[in-house]
């Protein structure tokens, strides 16, 4: 049974419950004296004990992930291939049918817990896939989950690439508190449904590629290497695996808590990789604590490394990136307050910096779902769609094809340079 399953975890209450009873019923009769009937209680409390706090953690994990496998847990992570073969041509596959690839199928990774997920056929609903990306440089494997919608799988849309947006969770949760309590694929299917959102490919992963340490989508010095992760590996393989856009301008980062400082982090130092970015109570800098270890290194080297990282020194210092941003915070309950308005008033052309700022609301997820749904609808009319799949550029919109209008912005709309809205142009 995997570490995250649904079968392990009520095993292993089931047994806590029984040895509790068990505990209770037998008791008495370990009351005596001498050396047996005291073992006899030493036995059951630790025996008992043992139980409980193993299925308290399992129940923990199973929440916030900070272990998806048994593997990862013993020290034993997965390493990738030296060499991988990508296949070549345009030929596109579900990750159920790749074997060795950049996108490899994974077992439920928790995915069975999760409910509300597209039921039915994928032409009709969708579909989310449990798998695992593999980092070709950086010679990792991280768990993902892959939100497929429904257009993917209609023959009309068979020739086009989709937009996709890059989902990170918070640290130290992972992939499945984006599914299971942040609902970010039902939420999406229900927007793309409604013609508010349009058809978009999620990639949800966490921020992390070395668990349990946070590395913060930062390239460690001698160590994992994350920027380049999400920047060049990830890319790479979700556009090796599925059929979507080629060009930055479909592409965008979408996270809350760390995964949205890392949002943010990715598209102002890679707007050639990522050209939008919603930050959920993300920070805007990046410093040293417990959980990240030393992730810059030491000496003058390390200090110009970490002033990279903190993005109001690069809107003060370096040009602006042509990139958008939409953050998020709450005048009461959030410490990235302040912060967060110093950055917008920091935001400077051709940047462009949208905001969604709440009059309360802690940093927990009853505060992030209420900012999904709007911050989805953002980002969706931030990436161009569609794109030719044969053609060496999307082909020319033609006279009276149909679009899906945008609901009204639930942020004020940017001043900066317009993106492609929902433009279907289906080859029949």
């Amino acid at each position: 049974m995997g570490l995250t399953s649904q079968s392990l975890e009520t095993a292993v209450v089931t047994l806590a419950v029984v040895l509790v009873t068990l505990t209770v019923w037998l008791w008495p009769r370990l009351s005596g004296r001498g050396v047996l009937p005291v073992l006899g209680r030493l036995g059951s409390i630790v025996v008992t004990q043992v139980a409980i706090v193993c299925s308290l953690a399992l129940a923990v994990n199973s929440s916030f992930e900070f272990y998806s496998s048994w593997g990862e847990l013993l020290g034993r992570t997965e390493q990738a291939p030296v060499a991988v073969n990508e296949g070549g041509g345009a030929r596109y596959a579900d990750a159920g049918s790749l074997r060795g690839g950049l996108v490899q199928p994974a077992g439920p990774q928790g995915l069975d817990r999760v409910t509300g997920l597209p039921k039915g056929a994928p032409e009709e609903v969708g579909k989310v896939e449990s798998v695992r990306i593999v980092g070709r440089r950086t010679r990792v494997i991280n768990p993902a989950f892959v939100y497929l919608p429904p257009q993917y799988y209609q023959h009309q849309f068979r020739r086009q690439r989709f937009p996709v947006s890059v989902v990170i969770s918070g640290y130290p949760g992972g992939i499945m508190n984006l599914a299971q309590h942040l609902k970010i694929p039902q939420t999406a299917g229900r927007l793309i449904a409604a013609g508010r959102m349009q058809p978009t490919v999620l990639v949800m992963v966490r921020p992390t590629i070395a668990p349990p340490r946070d590395t913060e989508c930062v390239d460690v010095p001698g160590g994992p290497q994350a920027e380049t992760f999400f920047t060049r590996d990830l890319p790479e393989a979700v556009k090796a695996a599925y059929r979507v856009g080629h060009d930055p301008s479909a592409w965008g980062a979408f996270g809350y808590s760390s995964g949205g400082t890392c949002s943010l982090q990715l598209a102002m130092r890679s707007p050639g990789v990522y050209t939008s970015a919603v930050s959920l109570s993300g920070e805007y800098a990046i410093q040293d604590d417990l959980t990240t270890g030393k992730l810059f290194g030491s000496g003058a080297e390390g200090d110009r490394r970490q002033r990279g990282h903190d993005l109001l020194w690069r809107l003060r210092n370096l040009p602006a990136p042509q990139v958008s941003a939409l953050v998020s915070s709450s005048r009461l309950g959030e410490p990235n307050y302040g912060d967060t308005l110093r950055f917008i008033r920091a935001v400077k052309p051709p940047m462009t910096v949208d905001s969604i700022i709440l009059p309360r609301g802690s940093h927990q997820f009853s505060t992030w779902r209420r900012e999904v749904a709007p911050a989805l609808e953002w980002q969706s009319r931030r990436l161009t769609f569609p794109q030719d799949v044969e053609a060496a550029h999307a082909p020319p919109k033609r006279p009276g094809a149909a679009s899906v209008p945008s609901a009204a912005p639930s942020v004020p709309p940017s001043a900066g340079p317009s993106r492609n809205r929902y433009r279907p142009t289906p080859h029949l």
